[in-house]
């Protein structure tokens, strides 16, 4: 009678210390020396769910791992995307296809060699006065693929990136650019969504720019840089210079 009152007081303790087991349960273990049926049966008992408990954890463990993994991996997806790095440079994308206003007025050297900010070459782009088409503004787009004004599929999946930098410096300083941008292409296929800055006073000195992308849609988008400019603010026209342009 004895033994079995033991066991009895043990199978008690082991049911109440389970009872307050969340997920991070612990292993209960006692020992008796009742070798009564009732006392092997529990010790049988206790040892199946001692079992169950450290399969349970392991899982637990494996998921959280999982999840950390993924959090880790979703964080670092975005890698730099550059629109342009170099004249000719495999890693650039997009094209300075899309002209505006008056683009006849426009000259573009994408591989201009005399000081650029970074690598061999840089970009020199050039805005004379002579308003040929009438506009009394230019600008250029670069887009993907060439010429994409919306009317046909194109564009890049850019989920995940914070900022679009770019440097630029006027050729003597003072000079005025109306606007900075991506997206903001409208048709069939539009972009889906616009982010800009502007207007910025150039300085003769490189300078980095940032256009902020927290929170953007930026699952297609088709005119990936752009800039703007008119004779109003540039009555003598504009030289200027671009390089470094990339998605971070």
């Amino acid at each position: 009678m004895k033994r079995h009152w033991i066991g009895l007081l043990s199978a008690a303790f082991f049911v109440m210390s389970l009872s307050g087991c969340g997920s991070d349960q612990k292993i209960v273990t006692f020992s008796t020396q009742d070798e009564s049926p009732e006392a092997a049966s529990q010790m049988k008992a206790t040892a199946a769910v001692n079992t169950a408990a450290q399969k349970q954890s392991a899982v637990v463990e494996k998921v959280q791992a999982h999840a950390d993994s993924l959090r880790s991996l979703n964080a670092g997806t975005f890698k730099t995307f550059n629109i342009y790095s170099d004249e000719n440079a495999p890693d650039n994308h997009y094209y300075p296809s899309g002209w505006m206003g008056d683009y006849s007025d426009l000259a573009f050297d994408s591989a201009h060699l005399k000081n650029p900010h970074a690598g061999t070459t840089c970009i020199r782009i050039s805005y004379t006065t002579d308003k040929s088409q009438g506009a009394g503004w230019a600008g250029v787009y670069w887009q993907n693929p060439a010429n994409n004004w919306g009317n046909r599929p194109g564009g890049y999946d850019l989920s995940g990136a914070k900022k679009l930098t770019f440097w630029v410096r006027g050729e003597k300083g003072g000079e005025r650019i109306e606007e900075f941008k991506m997206g903001g292409i409208r048709g069939d296929y539009s972009d889906s969504d616009v982010a800009g800055i502007g207007p910025v006073l150039l300085t003769p000195e490189w300078k980095q720019y940032e256009i902020d992308l927290e929170g953007r849609d930026l699952s297609s988008i088709v005119g990936g840089f752009a800039w703007a400019t008119n004779l109003d603010n540039n009555p003598d026209g504009v030289v200027f210079y671009l390089d470094d342009i990339r998605f971070e």
